[in-house]
């Protein structure tokens, strides 16, 4: 019978990887790495498409400027940055844009390149933008795509010395694409709000890299594992209500582009108070 037994064995075909010519150690490592290599160019991939905020393909809106002819535009605007549009970095780069593109004000913080198109007036440089403000009617209206910039940003967009005749004509016609946000030297910063208490707690992102929106925003309280879910309200601002909410408190964002999340731990201070700006030691690259 055991004789049988082995006869029979030794009929079984053998294994695939021994009828092409390989051990069958050295083929399983074959195929393991190859599985290995096609994973890896996957998440590859997927994280570069992911990540990526930068829009190659320019696409076509309208622009009009507002304030003085030089100036640096308005101060405040719908997202709720206050008197940073008047300081450097945000500093005559500020504008305000139709809703397809304020979003609600989950767009506010997005970085734009925008550049005019008549090549007897316009230069080729374009200017970048950041999304300070709505303008909710008038040219913005009836789901246009429209930046409203300031009158220094608007004037760059001119060949040297023909700012004051491109400003003439009012509304032009441009081309504009995503660029991602660059606040050279700066880290994240979270502002807490006027009114902001124990039970009520509010912040507003500052100098955001790269996509420069925001998506989704979770607080964490301290000695807490668990990340509680902030509600946007309005413009740059999200809120938690609860309470009482005791800190150091740890920020989780997560960009609206493209999903990505940055967590700063202990960022705002037991003692934190209204009106006061917390700098992280992270940003995005």
């Amino acid at each position: 019978m055991l004789r049988f037994l082995q006869a029979q064995r030794d009929k079984k075909p053998k294994r695939e990887a021994a009828s092409q010519g390989l051990p069958p150690t050295m083929a399983a490592g074959f195929f393991s790495s190859s599985i290995l290599l096609l994973l890896l160019l996957l998440i590859f991939f997927e994280s570069g498409e992911s990540h990526q905020i930068s829009d190659p393909h320019w696409q076509p809106a309208t622009a009009t400027w507002y304030g003085s002819p030089d100036g640096d535009g308005s101060d405040g605007g719908a997202c709720g940055y206050g008197s940073l549009v008047d300081v450097r970095p945000m500093k005559a780069r500020v504008g305000a844009v139709s809703p397809v593109l304020f979003k609600g004000g989950e767009g506010c913080g997005a970085c734009y390149k925008v550049k005019c198109v008549d090549g007897n007036i316009c230069s080729r440089r374009a200017v970048t933008v950041i999304v300070t403000d709505e303008c909710p009617g008038g040219y913005c209206a009836f789901g246009r795509t429209h930046f409203d910039l300031s009158g220094a940003a608007f004037s760059r967009m001119a060949v040297a010395g023909s700012a004051s005749q491109l400003r003439d004509r009012g509304e032009i016609s441009v081309l504009f694409r995503r660029t991602p946000c660059k606040y050279r030297g700066k880290n994240i910063a979270f502002h807490v709000n006027e009114g902001s208490t124990e039970y009520w707690l509010s912040l507003l992102v500052e100098f955001e890299n790269g996509d420069g929106d925001v998506g989704s925003m979770h607080i964490k309280q301290s000695n807490s594992v668990e990340w509680l879910e902030m509600k946007h309200i309005w413009g740059a601002n999200w809120c938690i209500i609860g309470g009482p909410l005791r800190g150091p408190f740890s920020v989780k964002l997560t960009t609206l582009s493209t999903q990505r999340t940055l967590s700063a731990r202990d960022v705002i201070p037991k003692n934190w108070s209204p009106k006061a700006t917390y700098t992280s030691r992270l940003n995005f690259s």
